[in-house]
């Protein structure tokens, strides 16, 4: 078995003190090892490959949450609509609109966070704090109707840097956007879920208000 339990007991020991989420990313990985780490008593596993996804989801247990964490296409979202639990990276109102549709052919209602892009490096997809928080507007107001589709938070991929300041920074300009688009009082939207930080930065997410981590290599090692 390749999965680290002691890695995996103490990461998932200051996720639930901060009552966060983990998510293992499982990308490359074989079932076995999700099979293993699912024995350990994980559920939520992060998928960044359509094909690779809707191979491994037959294979595993049916109380598995699967997280789509990758940049999804909106001609693939048919292959994982009809399981998929949450769709963590939608960059797009495109895309979001054929989530919906692909939700509704499915009978499903389908969970989505919105990417925003907060990182230095240009190669990050997502929103730009202006757009999200118009979209999230049309969407709470009822002028974007997506009956299939619920939005339930923000997902961010830092810069990759071991700059502590540069990640704080972005970090906690994501938390400042996350709060200000959860206005309840003038919104039927219910933003839940921010999801932010992964191997080498989780720990400094936790701090800045993240709700959920995406993390691989030091649960199943580094990836060949």
């Amino acid at each position: 078995m390749s999965v680290n339990e002691q890695n995996y007991k103490a990461i998932l020991a200051k996720t639930e003190t901060a009552g966060a989420t983990l998510v293992a990313v499982s990308k490359l990985k074989p079932v076995s090892d999700i099979k293993a780490l699912y024995d350990l008593g994980q559920r939520d596993f992060g998928e960044n490959y359509v094909q690779e996804l809707a191979e491994k989801q037959p294979q595993l247990p049916d109380d598995i949450r699967w997280h789509f964490i990758g940049h999804l296409q909106s001609n693939k979202v048919k292959y994982i609509a009809s399981f998929v639990h949450l769709i963590q990276g939608v960059d797009s109102e495109r895309l979001l609109v054929e989530i919906d549709k692909q939700a509704r052919k499915n009978g499903r209602i389908i969970d989505c966070l919105l990417q925003v892009h907060v990182a230095q490096e240009e190669t990050k997809f997502g929103f730009d704090g202006g757009e999200v928080t118009a979209l999230l507007g049309r969407i709470g107001s009822g002028v974007l109707v997506l009956p299939n589709v619920r939005v339930k938070g923000l997902m961010a991929m830092a810069s990759f840097t071991e700059d502590a300041d540069q990640l704080k920074q972005e970090f906690t300009a994501m938390k400042a956007l996350f709060e200000k688009s959860f206005k309840p009082e003038t919104s039927d939207l219910k933003l839940q879920t921010l999801s932010m930080g992964m191997s080498g930065d989780y720990e400094l997410a936790l701090e800045c208000g993240s709700t959920m981590i995406r993390v691989g290599s030091l649960l199943f090692g580094a990836r060949g």
